[in-house]
């Protein structure tokens, strides 16, 4: 039994649109596969930053003039 799909409506710039048919074609795919699949790695790469962002939570924070110092300091701008 095949897994349960919802249905949305979404509207696309024109050429987006036809980019997608195109690649749908050319990959031998639906545009619904490519759009589950662009949205899926989207949410995977926020995923991956919010780890990043609860990883780097206890680290000191530093000012953005303090920043641009320290690059001046150590000869990197």
């Amino acid at each position: 039994m095949a897994t349960q799909v919802k249905r949305a409506t979404i509207y696309l710039d024109p050429e987006l649109h036809k980019a997608l048919r195109l690649k749908a074609v050319e990959t031998s795919s639906s545009v619904s596969e490519l759009v589950n699949k662009a949205v899926r790695e989207s949410l995977s790469e926020d995923a991956e930053d919010i780890k990043a962002f609860e990883e780097r939570a206890g680290e000191s924070l530093i000012s953005y003039d303090e920043m641009v110092k320290r690059l001046k300091r150590d000869g990197k701008i």
